[in-house]
């Protein structure tokens, strides 16, 4: 398992190059990478992401665990950005290995609804020089909820 909380940019590419590399005897790799978009069409100077460390990684690494109890996985990656984002930028990526294809597309589905709701992330969009939290969004609870 890889738990990544930086700053620093990564390439999508390489990672999963370098996860799928790891794992010779499974038959899937899913992958999700997330990208800083502009929903306010052209306004969004850019976002910033809080955390506080030592929780963050540690609420992600139990999710991640708990995919891996309910899905047959091989291995999960994650890795989550952090500070000061423009539209454009990778913010971050989800990669799940598994025997099957289902296991790791319904994993992979899982960290992403809870890296959405529930990951320990505080997220502020600047719009047009001005400053918003991004609050929940309802599509975003359901999607969550599915996996109760």
């Amino acid at each position: 398992m890889k738990i990544l909380v930086q700053t620093a940019p990564f390439d999508v590419g390489h990672e999963t190059n370098a996860f799928t590399d790891t794992h010779k005897n499974v038959g899937a790799v899913v992958t999700f990478t997330g990208i800083v978009r502009d929903d306010d069409c052209g306004s969004l100077d850019a976002m910033e992401i809080e955390h506080y460390p030592a929780m963050t990684h540690k609420a992600i690494t139990q999710h991640a665990q708990s995919a891996q109890d309910r899905w047959n996985l091989a291995d999960v990656m994650v890795i989550h950005r952090y500070g000061k984002l423009v539209p454009g930028d990778v913010i971050m990526m989800v990669a799940t290995a598994a025997r099957h294809r289902t296991d790791a597309f319904q994993a992979a589905e899982f960290l992403m609804d809870y890296l959405k709701s529930r990951a320990p992330f505080w997220k502020k969009e600047w719009i047009d020089g001005h400053p918003r939290w991004v609050e929940a969004k309802q599509l975003d609870e359901d999607a969550l909820a599915r996996w109760d």
